[in-house]
């Protein structure tokens, strides 16, 4: 049942939100694919992912209550994941997963043998797309380009690296083949 959790890491600037998005549009309806809503502490309206947004003292509040499976801190914000939004996985369903590489040991122990996919690129790429962004100072970003070290899953997770250097769409499709090559992945649940 783990192996249909879907861990996404990688670097600031490898556009995971982007390729995550680009799935998201070819996954269109699919019931066998869940998209696990994280909560955040920040607003709803702040850019990027459809998320959660609560305050501080919100979050703590679901920490202390148990209401979160998985939480974490990163990039001066508190991330968590509803044991809700992992449900499915306990109906055979697939659940992706925006995680941290920070917390990917944490998340491997409480759910053995998932799945691990690594969004990355080349340093001058996560580079140029950071300063593209303009919300860090350059010395900021050369200690994010500095973190974007060579990864493996931990051990009985399965690996999937993705190197999103060019264009999006050829990204996309190198992670659609590999998500269809996994075992037990529904042949439709990407099928544009």
């Amino acid at each position: 049942m783990n192996r249909r959790l879907i861990y996404v890491v990688g670097p600031s600037g490898a556009g995971k939100d982007s390729l995550l998005l680009w799935l998201r549009g070819q996954a269109g309806g699919q019931r066998a694919l869940h998209w696990a809503r994280r909560t955040i502490t920040r607003a709803d309206t702040a850019g990027g992912e459809s998320h959660e947004g609560v305050d501080s003292p919100e979050f703590e509040r679901l920490v202390t209550s148990h209401a979160l499976a998985l939480h974490w801190r990163a990039n001066g914000l508190r991330y968590g994941v509803r044991h809700t939004e992992l449900a499915p996985l306990a109906q055979q369903r697939w659940v992706m997963l925006n995680g941290s590489r920070a917390h990917l040991a944490q998340t491997a122990q409480q759910y053995p043998g998932m799945t691990v996919l690594h969004i990355t690129a080349q340093a001058q790429v996560l580079r140029a797309r950071l300063i593209q962004r303009g919300r860090e100072t350059l010395a900021a970003i050369e200690a994010r380009v500095e973190r974007s070290v060579d990864m493996h899953a931990p051990a009985g997770s399965r690996f999937i690296e993705i190197h999103n250097n060019a264009d999006l769409a050829t990204a996309g499709q190198q992670l659609l083949q590999a998500l269809q090559a996994l075992e037990g992945w529904p042949v439709d649940a990407v099928d544009r």
